[in-house]
């Protein structure tokens, strides 16, 4: 039965005309890398901000296949070859800023900061469906973190991690049953802390101000907007809306020291996570260090990166990386930090008066969205 339907199948890739598919593929590819410049914020315009990484490899393979599969190459045929290729160069110069050779060309010689203790920080989506809270509990044994955030933690993973609360004396509990619970568990002392409801009574972000071992203060920003799919939100006007909210709450405390931590939903370098950083005038640490893709764990050949962190330049982080598969669909994500002795300069950036009322309007629209939870 199976050698049958092999053959059917041969039979039917063998009647299909190869140039036109190829054709049709190479329209879509195309089209995906396209539709990121729309404002449009629905799923199916936004999840193309994700494929870039992808594209940039699938643009130059299909440019290279089009040599075999189309005979006739007149003028169409050399119009897609150098759109590939220019649709390539420009996917390959905004992942650059995700490679080590970044930091060569910015030429960063920031170090250590001196007489500054180290803070060890674990980050982790734990898929409130998983009942695999000992891995998470091994993993915690093992790297010993002073700040742990949880995220799509319910009332189980917080029962779940009560034997950690003897260590870990400073918590923040939000549980929540829809996937967008979260926890705070520090080593830290926490000063004061606000569990803020930006867009909607259901998506908690949590602010804490800490002090390192140091002595220094900073503050911890929690995040976990919702993404758009065609599984959950329709269109991502509470993510974005989530992000400018947060921005817009940041943006005037220019001398502060921030970290802001969690699944953000989100890239990098999509128009809003853009904004994001623009407003707030955070760094990025994956610029010269890697992409490091946390989400899917399972599958490899659709992994982003998601699980985003974001600082001020008065942090300074020395170690950045994903961590191995826990029984969640994300991995954990763990950082190195030094908190300088020093005042913030989060200002780096003026916004356009364009983007302050796009700004606007991502809160507002955000707000008036009616989440899919």
């Amino acid at each position: 039965m199976i050698f049958l339907l092999f053959i059917i199948f041969i039979r039917i890739i063998l009647r299909i005309n190869m140039q036109a598919l190829y054709y049709s593929i190479v329209f879509i590819l195309v089209l995906v890398s396209l539709l990121p410049f729309l404002h449009s914020k629905h799923w199916t315009v936004r999840i193309c901000d994700f494929l870039k990484v992808h594209l940039f490899f699938w643009l130059p393979a299909f440019a290279v296949i089009g040599f075999f599969i189309v005979k006739e190459q007149h003028t169409l045929f050399w119009i897609v070859i150098w759109l590939l290729v220019i649709l390539t160069v420009y996917h390959g110069i905004t992942l650059l800023r995700y490679t080590p050779l970044f930091k060569l060309i910015r030429k960063d010689k920031r170090e250590i900061p001196k007489n500054s203790k180290e803070i060890k920080l674990l980050s982790f989506n734990v898929y409130q469906y998983s009942k695999k809270y000992d891995k998470l509990l091994k993993l915690i044994d093992e790297i010993k973190p002073d700040i742990i955030l949880t995220i799509e933690s319910n009332s189980e993973w917080q029962n779940a991690l009560r034997p950690i609360e003897k260590t870990y004396l400073f918590n923040v509990k939000v549980p929540l049953e829809n996937t967008y619970g979260m926890h705070l568990y520090s080593r830290l002392p926490i000063g004061s802390y606000k569990v803020h409801y930006h867009v909607s009574d259901d998506l908690p972000s949590i602010e804490a101000k800490m002090q390192s071992p140091d002595g220094q203060t900073f503050t911890f920003y929690g995040v976990h907007p919702p993404p758009p799919s065609p599984t959950e939100e329709e269109t991502s006007k509470e993510r974005d809306g989530e992000l400018m909210a947060i921005a817009n709450s940041l943006k005037n405390r220019t001398k502060e020291s921030f970290l802001v931590v969690g699944d953000f939903n989100n890239v990098a370098w999509a128009r809003s996570s853009r904004l994001f950083r623009k407003a707030t005038g955070l760094i990025d640490p994956r610029e010269g260090r890697g992409l490091i893709a946390s989400f899917h764990a399972k599958y490899r050949m659709i992994r982003v990166p998601i699980d985003l962190l974001f600082h001020s330049n008065t942090i300074f982080i020395k170690t950045l990386k994903r961590l191995r598969e826990i029984g969640s669909d994300h991995f954990p994500i763990y950082c190195e930090f030094y908190v300088e002795n020093g005042t913030a300069n989060n200002d780096r950036y003026k916004l356009s008066k364009s983007e302050k009322q796009e700004m606007k309007e991502d809160i507002i629209e955000g707000k008036q969205e009616e989440g899919n939870r």
